[in-house]
């Protein structure tokens, strides 16, 4: 009998380590990084701690897409750990009228910052590199965790230098139909 109870204890142990492993985890604590506004700053963090390059996810409050986002991805346990393990991300609230320094060491708004980074819909999901220059962006939610997972590779695998056997720039939208091709024939 205790035999089958430490059985039965170990076995809800497990599931039990098993299903919070993998529970959605609030974005603003797992995801984002807290900044104190000066992104010049966060580079340098980022460069500190062996990162790829900066993302911002560029937000508004009343943004259904923005929310679904952070409800669907940004909050997986997945999602969280690449992007820890690669990215120094922030969010900014494009109607936001906190003092910030942008990446060339300007003060600035977060208002006047989305709209010098032409950010009017949102979310924006940009990505920067480690100079602080804007190489990859996104306009719009992502589908999909999948989706969001091909944006990071498409940013660290240096997929948007890339061209075509035409010498076009390949954009992410072909490289996400190449994601999908590939994925059927797997």
């Amino acid at each position: 009998m205790k035999i089958h109870s430490l059985f039965f204890l170990s076995l809800l142990l497990i599931i039990s380590h098993v299903v919070n492993a993998s529970a959605p985890r609030d974005p603003y604590e797992f995801f984002f990084e807290q900044n104190l506004g000066d992104l010049t700053e966060e580079l340098e963090t980022a460069k500190d701690e062996g990162k790829k390059g900066v993302f911002i996810f560029f937000e508004m409050d009343e943004c259904p897409f923005c929310h679904r986002m952070k409800q669907t991805i940004l909050n997986q346990v997945e999602i969280q750990q690449l992007f820890k393990k690669n990215f120094h991300s922030i969010a900014l609230d494009i109607e936001g009228d906190l003092e910030i320094v942008d990446f060339e060491g300007n003060e600035t708004t977060q208002k006047e910052f989305s709209s010098k980074n032409r950010v009017r819909a949102t979310p924006v999901m940009a990505f920067y590199d480690l100079e602080g220059k804007q190489v990859v962006r996104y306009t719009g939610a992502a589908s999909s965790s999948e989706e969001f997972e091909w944006l990071a590779e498409y940013f660290l695998k240096g997929v948007y230098k890339m061209k075509d056997k035409n010498g076009r720039i390949i954009r992410f939208g072909k490289y996400k139909r190449l994601k999908k091709k590939q994925k059927t024939i797997n």
